[in-house]
C-alpha cells in the first residue's frame, strides 16, 4: 500500500448494517401500532433505532480518517440498540405480556429466522400480521443478535488498531516510505 488512507467500502453490504435497518423499520411499524401520540416512548424508540443505524453508517465512514471516532460511534450504536432493547422489554412487562425465555421454542425459532434473514421489507411484512407481544419478543431476539455482532465489530476494530495503528501512524509510515527511510 503506497498511501495511508484506507477508504471505507460500501456499508450497505455489512450484515450488521442490514440488521440495523430491520430494527429501524420494524420499530417504526411497532410504535405506530403500540402507542397513541403524543407519547414520549414513540420518540425514544424511534431515536434509539435510528441512532443505532446512523451511528453504524457514520462510524464506518469515519474509519477512513479516524479509527478512534469509528470505535466511538460503533459503541454509541451498541448503546442505542441496548436502550431500545430495554424499551421493548419495558413494553412487554408494563402490558403484562410474556417475555420469551432464551430457551423458549419461540425464541429459538425467532433466533434462527433472524440469523438467516436480513430483508427489512420481509421482516416488516411478517411482523405486521403478528401480535405486539410477538413482535416485541422477535425484536428482543433481533436486538440481542445485533448487540453481539456490534461487540464483534468492536473487537475487530480493536485488533485492527493494535495491528495497524491509527491514521497518524499510517501517515508517518507513508511519509517515511515516500522519503525512502
Amino acid at each position: 500500500m503506497n498511501g495511508f488512507l484506507n477508504i471505507s467500502g460500501d456499508y450497505t453490504n455489512w450484515n450488521v448494517y442490514r440488521k440495523s435497518v430491520i430494527i429501524c423499520d420494524v420499530t417504526e411499524m411497532f410504535v405506530a401500532r403500540a402507542f397513541t401520540p403524543p407519547n414520549r416512548t414513540i420518540d425514544q424508540m424511534r431515536q434509539a433505532a435510528r441512532s443505532c443505524k446512523q451511528n453504524i453508517v457514520e462510524g464506518i465512514s469515519d474509519q477512513t480518517v479516524s479509527m478512534e471516532m469509528c470505535i466511538k460511534l460503533i459503541g454509541v450504536a451498541r448503546g442505542s440498540v441496548r436502550e431500545l432493547k430495554e424499551d421493548y422489554g419495558d413494553f412487554l412487562r408494563q402490558h403484562d405480556m410474556v417475555i420469551w425465555g432464551v430457551n423458549d421454542n419461540r425464541t429459538i425459532k425467532a433466533r434462527n429466522y433472524c440469523r438467516a434473514h436480513d430483508n427489512s421489507f420481509e421482516f416488516v411484512e411478517k411482523c405486521r400480521i403478528r401480535s405486539l407481544e410477538t413482535v416485541a419478543n422477535i425484536m428482543l431476539t433481533q436486538i440481542s443478535q445485533i448487540d453481539a455482532m456490534l461487540a464483534k465489530v468492536l473487537k475487530k476494530l480493536e485488533s485492527d488498531f493494535l495491528h495497524n495503528g491509527g491514521i497518524r501512524e499510517s501517515m508517518s509510515n507513508a511519509r517515511r516510505r515516500q522519503r525512502g527511510f
